[in-house]
């Protein structure tokens, strides 16, 4: 599979703060064998992030596009309202596991808008913008991954085997 990674943060994008969680996640995606073909970084500004998401989905053709940052609830965190506008089908399932997941771990994950949905024949994930709670997130969610790219790529095989009689 190919990945594309897109940082949010208009510090980043400024250059006042090196992008952690887009090196944390290449890491932890060519671990499984996941080829990040891009990191970029964008302020957060929602035209921005939507034409990188519709780019990458409709010109690059990337299985997986990860955005990590921007998911909270302050006025500059925008990117599940950018996410949203390229999104033809949401998948509210990766969201809500990645909330579980993490109120485990602190009761402000509650304020996670972070979304996740299929464009073209790519799956996007919204994730944190910190590197730990980024690759945590996309833990909590790893194991459905590949099967849901098998489906968006056109797979028909039953998501089930069959009863054994």
């Amino acid at each position: 599979m190919r990945a594309g990674i897109l940082t949010v943060s208009d510090r980043s994008s400024r250059g006042e703060r090196e992008d952690a969680s887009g090196p944390a996640l290449r890491a932890w995606l060519t671990e499984r064998g996941v080829k990040a073909v891009r990191i970029e970084v964008v302020p957060d500004e929602e035209d921005r992030i939507s034409a990188v998401l519709r780019k990458w989905a409709d010109e690059e053709g990337f299985e997986i596009i990860l955005t990590t940052g921007g998911t909270g609830v302050s006025p500059r965190d925008v990117t599940p309202d950018a996410t949203r506008k390229v999104l033809e089908r949401t998948i509210p399932g990766f969201g809500e596991r990645m909330r579980y997941r993490s109120l485990e771990k602190t009761p402000t994950a509650i304020v996670s808008r972070a979304v996740a949905g299929v464009r073209k024949r790519s799956l996007i994930i919204n994730l944190p913008g910190s590197p730990k709670g980024a690759v945590e997130n996309l833990e909590a969610v790893w194991d459905a991954v590949p099967h849901t790219v098998a489906k968006i790529r056109g797979d028909d095989s039953d998501c089930a085997p069959p009863p054994v009689p």
